[in-house]
């Protein structure tokens, strides 16, 4: 699993003209799956980004958690995280989980953070969706939660 956090005052996802999803301050994260994955991948990529120190403190260092901070989080699919564009010059998706797959982990890891107590939104899956955000900072972070081999 692969997740793009950006810090955002504030980030909405429409489908044509309906909000699906929208919060205030906390994190937009874009996330792909991958062939392979797993529902523990979902669980660690949770579980990081939670605990992951990327929100502002009193003295504007990146100090707290977004649950310290007592964030939002909005969760966009994106399987073009795992476009593959070594050869030519139109991206190779095989990587990225089949749908099916692909909507049971994203479900499972939206679980995940909703373990927390915080506001979770989040996009819908399959659809074409328009994003807009309002960076803070900006701080953008890119996550990879692969198995570890045996």
């Amino acid at each position: 699993m692969k997740a793009v956090i950006q810090r955002v005052k504030k980030a909405q996802v429409k489908v044509g003209e309906r909000v699906v999803g929208k919060i205030g301050p906390g994190f937009l994260l874009l996330v792909g799956i991958r062939r392979g994955d797993s529902q523990k991948e979902a669980q660690g990529l949770a579980e990081k980004i939670l605990k992951l120190r990327i929100m502002a403190d009193e003295k504007n260092h990146l100090n707290k958690s977004i649950i310290d901070a007592n964030g939002e989080l909005l969760v966009v699919p994106q399987f073009t995280l795992y476009a593959d564009t070594k050869k030519g010059r139109r991206p190779n998706f095989i990587k990225a989980a089949k749908p099916k797959t692909a909507k049971k982990l994203i479900d499972r890891f939206v679980a995940e953070l909703k373990k927390s107590g915080l506001r979770v939104e989040k996009g819908e899956f399959g659809a074409r969706m328009e994003v807009e955000l309002v960076n803070d900072g900006p701080v953008t972070i890119i996550l990879t939660q692969e198995r570890k081999k045996p």
